[in-house]
């Protein structure tokens, strides 16, 4: 049996100031010459692209979270979700969900958003397979396993410590959108403020204007509301 894709070690903080006393996972880090930006909140992210997973070759080893990896436990790692996140994850060639806790980091191969555990693979039916197109939705406290393609979604373009920041990018952002939200949002005794796109009422239509929006942000996400 093979797999298509691994997740690297513990990724090396960067030195970029981060707003705030939070935890090693939570802060920018680098892989690749890429710096990647952990969310300091799960809450409305959906994406949609291709899962891999990693198995036997990576069981027992430390992840980004210092915890040991399982390949029998329903894991993965996700690039910029919290630790801790749980995630629902739709095999959108065959319908078959999983829940899957976020403790890694990665995949770092480009056009991948997740790497499950094989466990979860297995689950979802992709695991010989290697790869599939799944749709990945984090959960609240109180995990709902519907399918939500209706709805209204907008793009997280941003996220600042600093309300003037906020402003800024909004204003730039009037010149092509007409609805722009700024959302406060606070965790750990420190408020940020979500710069965020109305996009549309389908998810496959916010998701053409997220290719686009990736292009000069490529932080951006889309958020169910």
């Amino acid at each position: 049996m093979s797999f298509l894709a691994s997740c690297a070690p513990p990724p090396q903080v960067s030195k970029k100031t981060y707003p705030g006393k939070v935890p090693p996972t939570q802060k920018p880090y680098r892989i690749g010459g890429k710096v990647y930006y952990p969310l300091p909140s799960a809450q409305g992210y959906v994406e949609v692209g291709i899962a891999s997973w990693y198995g036997p070759g990576f069981h027992g080893k430390k992840t980004a979270s210092g915890e040991r990896y399982n390949m029998y436990a329903y894991t993965a790692a996700h690039k910029v979700l919290p630790m801790g996140t749980k995630v629902l994850v739709t095999n959108l060639e065959n319908g078959r969900q999983v829940i899957v806790r976020i403790n890694d980091r990665g995949p770092f191969v480009k056009g991948r958003i997740i790497d499950l555990s094989y466990a979860a693979a297995r689950a979802l039916g992709m695991h010989r397979k290697g790869t599939a197109l799944v749709r990945i939705q984090a959960l609240g406290e109180s995990p709902q396993t519907h399918l939500v393609f209706k709805g209204r979604y907008y793009i997280q373009v941003g996220s600042f410590a600093n309300y003037a920041n906020a402003v800024k990018l909004k204003e730039k952002l009037k010149k092509k959108f007409p609805i722009i939200r700024i959302e406060p949002f606070s965790k750990n005794g420190k408020t940020f403020y979500r710069v965020q796109v109305l996009a549309a009422q389908d998810l496959q239509k916010a998701r053409m204007l997220l290719s686009r929006l990736e292009q000069e942000f490529p932080q951006a996400f889309i958020v169910a509301r």
